[in-house]
């Protein structure tokens, strides 16, 4: 029987061959096509019976040819041979890529030939190709995060170094500054991939704060003044008389937006000018579309890679990183910002000319009585000058000295606490105004902490407590809220970040601790004098008047002391009076007795002594004349 009587004899199914989706090719071992179904008008572009006769080789890529024909010879030797990969030319002039299972017919029927089952897997291929572009794309911007990482960190160890040499002061001013610069280098990156997972895990959300536009770009245009003066480069923008309106949405986002596009218009821009323009592009039902544009003559992106830019972890070339630096997750990051908005943004480029970016938002259109003029940060910073009394919970040595250091700098007085378990005992001792709890702590996490604290008794169980965290996902913050905290600020944080939260987000005062002692809840607590005395009164009377007349010649003792840096008498004294004060209930005061005799004995936290002691003896000052009371019969 020959090839040509089998396929007319029909003996496999039509349901199958003909009607099937696979694409079913009947060829002889020299490749000539004897069969081939209806399937290759759909897939391959061929009408029926189009092929037969011609050479199966003939449409294979010809740099391929050589191996689908090796293949072919090897699967002469078997009764079946699967998953042959191979690209087939199609009548549009590509190529496809096809897998075929062959099925020999020397085996069953004699015939030197095969039947090809094929498969169309274009599809897969191109995932293939994809995953190993992202895998590509992600291996580089990992390399990219080390080295940007890298660099900064180098950069803050090699001049921490330099100012440990004794540096000249113009030295040790030019060394700060980088350590400085290198710092906020390394927070943008760290920021960049929180807000990429934040946009990616749909938890980023948007506030509807009424803004002006005037009133935001300008703050936001003098950030790049210095950079720009350095390249000997022009910004400049212009807002519209149309867009002098307040608008309702998030300032914040928008900030964002036009930084990241501003920031890479001055990075890519060498000579020439950078404008940004805003204008009302049309106002319908109450809703204003704002388009902001971002000019400039910078080097362009070749007209290839417009389509990948505002891809994750993509530059327009993988050389930019290595010249310019980034992430690669700005424009991703802009691109989403805006999307989730409900606006668009495009871009037009041309290589060595320039690019201009255009962003598009709709904005409700608000009233001028829905904004206020922000305070001035000096202007609160002399306001809430005044002492809080904070007890810092953080286990990391160098966090807990910034930390202490800033708050110093606003009169503040400074408990610290290496992990929640020793917080806890502080708090039963101490009330404070506020309470900065770091959450990844050993022996008891700052989660553990803040439940442990809101379980005790008034007043310590409603002291406000911040999360002080480096985990700064909406998750994160969504469980420092469920576990009783009052407020996070994420790490790292900066001076002004950490006095707005204090301040002004939280509108934190002193409490007058010795005025309340002497009112309603007193500092003192005779309750364990009545208990050793049956409730003897005329004993409790003589132990008060005792304790009020020995301690204040004590005190004066104390300060002299602490005049003249006689640090071992500072802690004689305070060993000497602190039976007593438990004696009293004096409780609160207790812990910076504590305080003062530990340090003084061992000659630590010196720097620190001074205002404990001086906040002790003031506080006792004013407590003693109440205590006194207890001492006149009824």
């Amino acid at each position: 029987m020959r090839i040509e009587q089998y396929v007319q004899k029909g003996s496999f199914y039509k349901a199958v061959v003909e009607d099937g989706s696979d694409i079913i090719f009947v060829v002889d071992y020299n490749g000539k096509i004897h069969y081939h179904n209806a399937s290759v008008l759909e897939t391959l572009g061929y009408r029926a019976k189009s092929l037969i006769g011609k050479n199966f080789f003939d449409f294979v890529r010809p740099e391929t040819v050589n191996d689908v024909t090796r293949q072919f010879k090897q699967s002469q030797k078997r009764a079946f041979t699967e998953n042959v990969e191979f690209q087939f030319l199609c009548k549009d002039g590509d190529f496809r890529f096809l897998e075929f299972n062959a099925i020999n017919l020397k085996h069953k029927e004699g015939l030197d030939g095969f039947i090809l089952d094929c498969r169309d897997i274009m599809q897969r291929k191109e995932n293939e190709a994809e995953l190993v572009r992202l895998q590509k794309a992600k291996e580089q911007f990992l390399a990219n995060m080390s080295h940007e990482i890298r660099t900064p960190i180098n950069g803050i160890v090699g001049m921490a170094n330099l100012l440990s040499q004794n540096p000249s002061p113009v030295e040790r001013e030019t060394y700060l500054s980088a350590i400085k610069h290198s710092a906020e280098n390394l927070t943008v990156i760290i920021n960049d991939i929180l807000d990429l997972a934040a946009i990616e895990s749909g938890k980023l959300k948007f506030e509807k704060i009424a803004f002006n536009l005037r009133d935001l770009l300008p703050s936001l245009i003098s950030t790049f003044t210095y950079q720009a003066r350095e390249k000997r480069i022009h910004v400049d923008y212009q807002i519209d008389d149309s867009l002098n309106k307040i608008l309702l949405g998030d300032p914040v986002r928008l900030n964002q937006i036009l930084i990241n596009l501003v920031s890479n218009a001055v990075k890519f821009t060498h000579n020439g000018s950078i404008k940004i323009h805003c204008m009302a592009e049309r106002e319908t039902k109450g809703i204003c579309w704002v388009k902001i544009e971002v000019e400039d003559t910078g080097v362009g992106i070749p007209q290839e890679k417009l389509n990948t830019i505002f891809e994750s972890f993509s530059q327009a070339d993988a050389s930019v990183t290595r010249k310019y630096g980034g992430t690669g997750l700005g424009l991703t990051i802009v691109k989403q910002l805006v999307e989730l908005q409900k606006g668009s943004i495009t871009v037009r480029s041309k290589e060595h000319v320039g690019s201009t970016f255009s962003v598009r938002i709709p904005y409700a259109i608000g009233k001028a009585d829905e904004t206020s003029a922000p305070k001035n940060a000096r202007a609160m910073k002399k306001a809430g000058a005044a002492k809080l009394f904070v007890l810092l919970v953080e286990d990391n040595d160098i966090n807990r000295l910034y930390a202490k250091s800033v708050l110093k700098n606003w009169n503040c007085y400074t408990e610290t606490a290496e992990n929640g378990l020793v917080a806890i005992e502080k708090i039963k001792n101490q009330e404070y105004d506020v309470v900065l709890m770091d959450i990844q702590m050993p022996v008891m996490d700052g989660y553990e902490t803040t439940r442990a604290i809101r379980m005790m008794e008034t007043p310590a169980r409603n002291v406000p407590i911040v999360a002080l965290t480096a985990n700064a996902t909406k998750a994160d913050v969504e469980k420092c809220i469920a576990a009783g905290m009052n407020d996070y600020l994420p790490k790292p944080f900066s001076p002004d970040d950490l006095y707005r939260k204090l301040f002004q987000d939280l509108r934190l005062t002193p409490k007058e601790k010795v005025k309340k002692a002497a009112g309603q809840n007193k500092l003192y607590n005779l309750d364990y004098l009545r208990s050793v005395s049956g409730n003897n009164e005329d004993f409790i009377r003589e132990m008060v008047l005792t304790f009020t007349q020995t301690i204040p010649p004590v005190l004066d003792e104390m300060k002299v002391a602490l005049d003249g840096k006689d640090w071992e008498r500072l802690a004689r004294m305070a060993h000497q009076i602190k039976p007593s004060f438990t004696l009293m209930g004096l409780n609160p005061l207790r812990s910076s007795i504590l305080f003062i005799e530990e340090n003084s004995k061992y000659s630590t936290k010196l720097d620190e002594l001074p205002d404990v002691v001086s906040d002790f003896v003031r506080q006792c000052r004013v407590i003693l004349p109440e205590l006194a009371k207890e001492a006149v019969p009824a």
